[in-house]
């Protein structure tokens, strides 16, 4: 999986409309993607305990993406067989009552996985700067009036901006994820959600007020993306009205940032090296008596 292909070139203003939906990269079939993504899994399993036990750097992966795009079976079929010891996932409702009681990064703060660990965020603090712009919800937050002024996207694409790049810079790798679907796919899930009795739960008719504000929602992406996409926190849009492909592709830039990470098990010296052949002989002799 060659992740270039997916990443949003740094200074490049985004236009959503000339990224193919569709795209599968030459693989045809959803048989020859689950082998794929299998081998991809296993790899990330063997990176993933490396990289708990050397415990220097941490992976944040964040998904974003319109509704029924996704985000929910991508985390479930990309992230399973890791050891949950060294994963964690975060869903980003709408913001408690607490939570507004703070800047909008502190619940993020709270999230954020140790060294060591892989943190999955299901939405993020994009919201931020996607549904609140969208729906102008920036009106009813609790800063003061005075920061409630046409600037505040630009001011918060820099807080963004110098968060993650706050986190890159203490150890924290971070990759962002926008899952991409076509409207005319989001229509058909629509549909087999309320066709399917067990799928009915995840619909609920928020998401066709929410689809109402499809074009609206594009522009708005297409402009925070532009403004956060940055060498130490890239943006990879993947194409994802084929469920398959996209868990793939996810799955292998996972695991090619893992691979640049180079996390290797800790060398012993030779001090704890000494510990481990005394208690290595003390269990031998324990055997003997």
């Amino acid at each position: 999986m060659n992740s270039e292909k997916f990443r949003v070139k740094p200074g490049l203003k985004l236009n959503l409309s000339k990224f193919n939906t569709s795209f599968s990269e030459g693989i045809d079939s959803k048989k020859k993607a689950k082998t794929l993504l299998k081998k991809n899994v296993k790899k990330m399993i063997e990176l993933q305990s490396k990289l708990y036990a050397q415990d220097n750097y941490s992976l944040l992966i964040i998904f974003q993406a319109m509704d029924a795009a996704g985000k929910d079976g991508t985390i479930k079929h990309v992230m399973s067989g890791l050891n949950p010891q060294g994963t964690q996932v975060t869903s980003f409702k709408q913001p408690s009552s607490t939570e507004l009681d703070h800047g909008y990064l502190w619940r993020i703060n709270n999230a954020l996985p140790e060294r060591g660990r892989i943190g999955i965020f299901n939405r993020s603090h994009y919201e931020e700067v996607l549904v609140v712009r969208v729906h102008d919800l920036i009106q009813s937050e609790k800063i003061p009036n005075r920061f409630k002024n046409k600037q505040i996207w630009k001011q918060r694409y820099k807080q963004i901006n110098d968060f993650e790049k706050y986190l890159y810079e203490n150890g924290t790798i971070v990759i962002k994820f926008f899952l991409h679907i076509s409207k005319e796919e989001q229509k058909k899930r629509f549909l087999e959600r309320i066709d399917n009795a067990s799928k009915n739960w995840k619909f609920s008719l928020a998401d066709i007020e929410e689809r109402k504000y499809w074009d609206e929602y594009m522009k708005t992406y297409e402009e925070a993306i532009t403004a956060t996409n940055k060498k130490h926190a890239p943006w990879f849009i993947i194409p994802s009205d084929k469920k398959w492909f996209a868990r793939l592709a996810v799955s292998g830039i996972i695991v090619e940032a893992m691979k640049k990470l180079k996390p290797e098990y800790p060398v012993m010296n030779k001090s704890r090296s000494d510990e481990l052949l005394k208690a290595k002989q003390f269990l031998q002799k324990e055997n003997q008596i």
